[in-house]
């Protein structure tokens, strides 16, 4: 028997009580922090992330890495040591961590216009302070709100978003860290919801070509739902500047 068939029950509810097609409720607010040119803090379920953005600035160190013709983008990942129920001996720099901010690196450098910003840098920092499923996606979303904070001119939104697949032929979206743990595959997506582009897609295992192309509507899905969530937060958060704001709060389940 499949593990996946766990995942949802007779009457079609996760583990956590949303439905297949149901995000988890995100949260987030931007101008956390003073120092930084822009910030965001995002909760997405219990996932919670941290971002900060810094520039655009005069390259720092080498001074020949600089472009005439467009900006350098830095990100880096990493996750506090208490991140996760088992402690990290290293927050950043590990195997994982360069791989993560590569892939940050990947989907940010789709949308900003570097070519606004020659001879200069731009630095996205992003810490997880608690993983608990779709990692990567929250951190994308949490640096879109920082990078929007610091006023870095984008293209449009890039958001990111999971699915997977339960009792094996029904795709269900923003996957938990305990459904990744009991079920099968699950596929990250990364992309622009207004125009549809995908800037990053990787899966966790193999799927079968019948079922890929509806995982992938359903986590393009996610992503244009994440949108509407983000760009709500934003609309907030300009309504409010100067003024001492609260969360931007989500509580309805979205989904289709």
């Amino acid at each position: 028997m499949s593990r996946n068939k766990e995942l949802l029950s007779k009457i079609g509810l996760r583990l956590d009580g949303r439905r297949a097609n149901e995000l988890r409720r995100i949260r987030c607010k931007l101008g956390v922090f003073g120092q930084p040119d822009g910030s965001a803090y995002l909760e997405q379920g219990l996932t919670k992330v941290l971002a900060a953005v810094y520039g655009p600035h005069q390259v720092r160190g080498n001074k020949s890495k600089a472009r005439h013709d467009e900006c350098i983008l830095n990100c880096q990942f990493s996750m506090a040591v208490f991140s996760t129920s088992e402690r990290k001996k290293r927050p950043r720099g590990d195997r994982k961590s360069t791989e993560m901010s590569l892939h940050l690196h990947q989907a940010l450098l789709s949308v900003i216009k570097t070519e606004l910003y020659p001879w200069s840098q731009i630095d996205v920092y992003v810490e997880v302070l608690h993983a608990d499923g779709g990692v990567y996606s929250a951190c994308v979303n949490a640096a879109t709100l920082a990078l929007i904070d610091a006023g870095i001119p984008l293209k449009e939104y890039v958001c990111s978003c999971t699915a997977s697949l339960a009792n094996n032929d029904i795709p269900m979206v923003d996957i938990a860290h305990q459904e990744e743990m009991l079920g099968g595959a699950t596929l990250t997506v990364a992309a622009m919801p207004m125009s549809g582009k995908i800037v990053l897609m990787e899966m966790s295992q193999r799927f079968h070509m019948d079922h890929l192309s509806k995982v992938m509507e359903k986590a393009l899905q996610g992503c244009k739902d994440i949108k509407v969530i983000l760009d709500q937060a934003i609309r907030d958060h300009v309504k409010d500047v100067g003024c001492s704001t609260g969360w931007a709060n989500t509580n309805q389940k979205v989904g289709r």
